[in-house]
């Protein structure tokens, strides 16, 4: 168990859209209907623990401002600092939440809150528990004990078995719109609009995988690989020599490598996209000076067999073939 982090926000209003998920739990508040079990379910990095932090300050603050916590009162400074003692976060343990976080849940919910009016328990990443920690979690989520309310979170893509879904109230969350989150990543890392406006398009309105794209700087090798594959002429010395390195340095990312293959996807299909006479819906705005070029060199035809080595790679991996070898040929198939 963990706090959450430190400088996000302690309002909803400064959370960036989401109105639907925010009449919905007012409403809720006002009528004295809010779940004891609520599911925030939708994409990865779009505000939904923020969102259950807010929630949980809110439902605690001792001068509440209409929906709002005050921000000042001494549980709503617990909250900002992220040392309220009755707001439990637990997040997965490498790739699941296990059976024993959830059974040290239970332990601590059978005490009562130290000070909070309503103790909330966060938990994220839902839909990677196993069978059996999520079995463990049925009863406390269907008979919380008082004074207690469970918010799960989801990404909408993940399976969440139906015994969980039936004891939860669903709250849906959506992807943000992409100029705002271009807003904020210009604003936070202070980078050119057209790389903060790419970063946005391939995050898919996910403010979350828009900053670890920018803090893994998985663009800038995205740019280097795309360069040389445009520069360098098959079979020749250099190529075998750049694109071997180019490799190694895309096989350390690990478990961001299939990022990496994803913004060159996408790099390809912006290629296609204009090859046809259709710029307006290119992702890639910040490689736009590179298409004139590329599309000389590979053909329509080329480019949707370059797709399908992305694609082949992409299985070799979730294969646990070797990451190096995998780049190796995937980054020569593409020359």
């Amino acid at each position: 168990m963990k706090q959450p982090q430190t400088n996000t926000p302690l309002s909803f209003a400064e959370i960036i859209g989401q109105d639907k998920a925010k009449k919905l739990l007012h409403r809720a508040v006002e009528q004295n209907r809010l779940s004891h079990a609520l599911l925030f379910k939708g994409p990865l990095g779009v505000g939904k623990k923020t969102f259950a932090r807010i929630l949980a300050a809110a439902l605690n603050c001792q001068k509440p401002m209409g929906h709002e916590p005050c921000g000042q009162c001494p549980s709503c400074l617990k909250f900002r600092s992220s040392s309220h003692p009755d707001f439990i976060v637990i997040e997965p343990e490498g790739a699941a939440i296990k059976i024993n976080q959830v059974r040290e849940l239970k332990k601590t919910l059978a005490f009562p809150p130290l000070e909070a009016k309503i103790r909330v328990a966060l938990l994220c990443e839902i839909h990677t528990m196993r069978r059996e920690a999520a079995n463990s979690l049925l009863k406390t989520l269907e008979e919380p004990p008082n004074q207690t309310m469970l918010i799960l979170t989801a990404d909408e893509a993940g399976v969440i078995l139906p015994t969980i879904l039936s004891r939860c109230q669903t709250v849906p969350f959506f992807p943000l719109p992409q100029e705002e989150v271009a807003k904020i990543l210009a604003l936070e890392a202070g980078i050119e609009p057209e790389s903060a406006t790419t970063l946005a398009a391939m995050a898919e309105g996910s403010l979350g995988r828009a900053r670890l794209l920018l803090a893994k700087d998985l663009l800038t090798l995205r740019r280097e690989i795309i360069e040389n594959l445009i520069r360098l002429e098959p079979d020749t010395p250099a190529a075998f020599l750049i694109l071997g390195e180019l490799a190694e340095s895309a096989a350390k990312l690990k478990e961001n490598l299939g990022e990496l293959l994803e913004l060159l996807t996408t790099w390809l299909h912006d290629l296609l996209l204009h090859s046809h006479g259709a710029p307006g819906s290119i992702i890639n705005h910040d490689l736009s000076p590179t298409f004139p070029t590329a599309c000389r060199r590979w053909s329509s035809r080329q480019l949707s067999e370059r797709l399908r080595l992305m694609d082949t790679a992409r299985k070799q991996l979730s294969r646990n073939c070797n990451p190096t070898a995998v780049c190796e040929v995937l980054f020569f198939g593409l020359l």
